[in-house]
């Protein structure tokens, strides 16, 4: 009886229903805008700050082996039936896994709760763009040396205890409490700047695909341009060389580490944006006959290429930074040893260094243990070992990076603009992936204009993210970058693929491509659809499972401002039991929804049944 309910909605409600969206919906100008806009969306900050951090972590160049393999058996089959659903549903995600199942509702919803989750704290680091560029209009980079204290007779210790670029980040931009649980007010700055963030979005996505079709363009192509500019002047920096040999030298024995290949799929996962319903909402705006295929071969290629491009320029940049930190060291270490020992200039230097150490060590041992406490340890190789990711990476390396180069100004600006457009594209796609459903809802499209729905749309998430504003929004940051997605969108795209495979039918899905494409799938895609993408999943939930199980209490890097560093503290009991909750949030509605759904039918059918039989 429940199989042919299931094949009367298919035959008569789905197709009427789906027949009645064509017809009004709106749809790219060309298949270019659909291509850029995927581009814009899938390539953002991740590809700048996350995957050079691994390759850094993972011996380099070798790590670039299980990406790659990892790219070809899930990212690129994923983002294929991720379009393909879009497209031949042409509703978004909500809509387009009702009309598979009315049991698999809830995965649309999933989908827009994660969307929202992301929306809420993802923009906060475009606010952040925004202060740093505003800030990058001075004769000298707010960043580039301690301010004095208040009686102006010395740099504030705290900075001095740190560095300037990490007091800026740190004290002058997140005004950061020194735990989680020291709450502080908000600061007017950066929520000023979380506004205009907004108003960005918002204007880029207020009349839809006519709007976004054509921010597209800058969004998707102006990175590219910083990226090459960054390069040609990457390449030429003193100590790049180092930098770009520490990348290009694999270090395979990583390869047997389970870790490095953990990580290749998850960022290959979360690069493309797979789960988030932003490719289904785009790929619904297409015309029925687009050829998705190879759309979605190229994306994915273009995405991987720019993580193998970005990842260039930010080592040739880490070269230059290690070059220049291991060189001040070794000519502190020299100034120091010729001030304490009266010896002549020139005597010591880089080459002879290490001997003096030893010499004035066994010669004068009184002597040498007062300045031991002063003497640091100077090597390059521990330099390109410091590995660092996220807002670390973007505010902090990059910046002191940028306030040493010549005309650092200008090279300010193009970074943190660069950040800007990475930020607001990936930013479109988030957004649509809430609006579109909502949308298509015909209860709210009666009621508000499509101008209103995405205006109360960026309002809600403005003002749920005005927290992260706060002295300790940092902190609530971490834990939604941490928390909200990686399990959620895991579970949801294995749900997706599962109802796609075997409750939607593979061989019916095939049916649907060929009449959009013209040929059905080759046997590839039809193998890492059924069987390895799904087992591939099922790993990684499994390895986060009992990575976040046995992982003990939760940790997070708090700011000590008598020590100028972060320091490990363990959340309280009322942030845990809040990271429970974003975990599960998004997660509970595929089972909910699908509970609710049967009940309904179950109790309609009693009724159905009186009524036939008194007839």
């Amino acid at each position: 009886f429940a199989l042919a309910i299931k094949r009367k909605y298919h035959q008569m409600v789905a197709p009427k229903a789906l027949q009645m969206v064509q017809e009004s919906r709106p749809s790219w100008d060309n298949p270019m805008q659909f291509v850029l806009a995927c581009v814009s969306y899938a390539v953002g900050l991740g590809n700048v700050w996350r995957f050079p951090y691994l390759c850094q972590m993972h011996g380099g160049g070798g790590f670039l082996i299980p990406y790659l393999i990892m790219l070809l058996v899930e990212g690129v089959p994923l983002f294929y039936m991720e379009l393909a659903v879009g497209q031949q549903m042409r509703q978004g995600s909500i809509g387009a896994w009702t009309a598979i199942s009315p049991y698999l509702t809830g995965v649309g919803i999933a989908s827009v709760v994660v969307s929202l989750f992301l929306c809420v704290y993802y923009n906060v680091i475009n606010a952040w763009a925004f202060w740093y560029l505003f800030h990058s209009f001075q004769e000298t980079l707010p960043w580039a040396e301690c301010p004095v204290n208040g009686n102006r007779t010395a740099f504030v210790s705290e900075c001095e205890k740190s560095s300037p670029t990490q007091y800026f980040w740190y004290r002058e931009t997140l005004n950061i409490t020194s735990s989680i649980n020291d709450t502080g007010g908000i600061q007017m700055g950066q929520a000023l700047c979380l506004l205009l963030a907004w108003l960005v979005v918002f204007l880029c996505i207020i009349r839809g695909t006519k709007s976004t079709g054509k921010v597209v363009y800058v969004t998707s192509i102006f990175p590219y341009f910083v990226l090459i500019i960054y390069l040609i002047r990457g390449v030429t920096l003193h100590g790049a060389v180092n930098g770009l040999k520490y990348m290009f030298t694999p270090k395979l024995t990583e390869l047997a580490n389970p870790k490095a290949w953990v990580n290749a799929a998850t960022q290959i996962f979360f690069s493309l944006g797979l789960g988030f319903g932003s490719l289904i909402a785009f790929a619904s705006f297409n015309q029925p006959n687009n050829n998705f295929e190879k759309q979605a071969i190229i994306v994915s290629l273009i995405n991987s290429g720019t993580s193998v491009f970005a990842s260039i320029v930010t080592f040739s940049i880490y070269g230059f930074k290690a070059t220049f930190n291991y060189e001040a060291c070794i000519d502190r270490m020299i100034l120091l040893l010729m001030n304490s020992f009266d010896l002549a200039e020139g005597s010591v230097t880089t080459e002879n260094l290490s001997d003096w150490v030893t010499r004035l060590n066994a010669t004068y041992p009184e002597q040498f243990a007062l300045i031991s406490p002063q003497m640091e340890f100077c090597d390059l190789e521990s330099e390109l070992d410091t590995a660092v990711e996220g807002t670390g990476l973007a505010f902090i390396v990059y910046s002191e990076a940028i306030k040493n180069m010549e005309v650092s100004q200008l090279w300010s600006v193009l970074y943190f603009t660069m950040l800007l457009m990475l930020g607001i594209g990936s930013m479109l796609g988030n957004v649509a992936a809430i609006i579109t459903p909502l949308r298509d809802w015909q209860l709210l499209s009666r009621h508000l204009q499509q101008e209103t729905l995405a205006g109360l749309v960026c309002l809600l998430c403005f003002i749920i993210g005005l927290g992260f504003t706060s002295r300790s929004g940092n902190y609530w940051f971490a834990i939604f970058n941490d928390y909200a997605v990686t399990l959620s969108l895991l579970f949801i795209v294995l749900i997706e693929i599962l109802s796609v495979c075997y409750i939607y039918g593979l061989k019916r899905f095939e049916k649907d491509i060929s009449v959009m494409i013209g040929h059905l799938p080759h046997w590839y895609w039809r193998v890492t659809w059924s069987i390895v993408s799904p087992l591939l999943i099922v790993g990684l939930l499994i390895f986060y499972m009992i990575d976040y199980i046995t992982g003990g209490t939760p940790t997070y890097q708090a700011w000590d401002e008598l020590q100028g560093r972060t320091v490990k503290k363990e959340y309280p009991p009322y942030a845990q039991a809040f990271i429970g909750i974003l975990v599960i949030a998004s997660m509970i509605c595929v089972p909910l929804v699908a509970l609710v759904t049967f009940f309904k039918r179950k109790s309609r059918r009693p009724k159905e049944g009186t009524i036939s039989t008194i007839t």
